[in-house]
């Protein structure tokens, strides 16, 4: 039991990652995965497959982002990593000892999708970066784009609007694959908002670590460096045709 409670206080002052007290939520980590080996004879193994931490380390350098601001960002999104990993790993210990009722495995749950969700939206985000901001307009994507929006101008100005709403969350152009249908959207935190069966063509993070290191409170100045920055070739991949 204290072994959980310690597990989901360190989840929640890691809201944002590891990345205040990285060296004592790394110990109480190692902690944690210790006490499950022992409470388990000393031989509990990690889950079949577990996330690993992608290295976009290409992205260093890439004008209107400074280095500081890249590597801190890189910092909290291995935390998220982390964190998917070691709930994974409780929620397999709990099958296993049949402790699947009460508030932990409740709240645990529901952490999960937060964890989770940070960890890909910020590789989705990554990957969608370190391009020239230039979309073909021979591309299928384009000719969507101005369909759906009028032109591909009213859709920035429709995605850039919707990045700059009162709040913390991302701003993912959405496709539907039932119709074709694209659509700017915002997502509340990391779990929020988003439209089941839709297929994320490109997402961009507002957060303010994403944009305080660099520009401030001036967001505004920060997606228009995200937009020049779009790695549109990365977003053709998951367009579906």
């Amino acid at each position: 039991m204290h072994v959980k409670k310690t597990l989901i206080m360190a989840l929640l002052a890691s809201s944002i990652g590891l990345t205040a007290n990285e060296s004592q939520n790394s110990s109480l980590i190692a902690s944690f995965n210790w006490a499950v080996g022992q409470a388990n004879g000393g031989n509990y193994g990690e889950p079949r497959k577990q996330f690993e931490v992608r290295d976009y380390s290409h992205l260093i350098g890439m004008p209107g982002f400074s280095d500081k601001a890249l590597k801190a960002h890189f910092k909290l999104y291995a935390g998220y990593v982390k964190n998917t990993n070691l709930l994974l790993l409780e929620f397999r210990k709990m099958v296993d000892s049949g402790d699947l009722s009460g508030p932990i495995f409740n709240e645990l749950n529901r952490r999960f999708g937060w964890e989770f969700d940070g960890m890909r939206l910020h590789e989705l985000y990554f990957e969608n970066l370190g391009g020239n901001g230039e979309l073909d307009k021979n591309q299928t994507l384009y000719r969507l784009i101005e369909r759906d929006f009028g032109s591909f101008e009213n859709w920035k100005k429709d995605f850039k609007a919707t990045g700059l709403i009162r709040g913390i969350g991302w701003v993912i152009l959405y496709q539907d694959p039932r119709t074709g249908r694209l659509m700017n959207v915002w997502i509340n935190e990391h779990d929020t908002g988003h439209l089941s069966g839709t297929n994320p063509i490109l997402v961009m993070d507002v957060w303010e670590h994403a944009y305080l290191f660099d520009y401030d409170l001036d967001r505004g100045a920060y997606i228009d460096n995200f937009m020049k920055n779009i790695n549109w070739q990365e977003t053709l991949k998951r367009f579906r045709q």
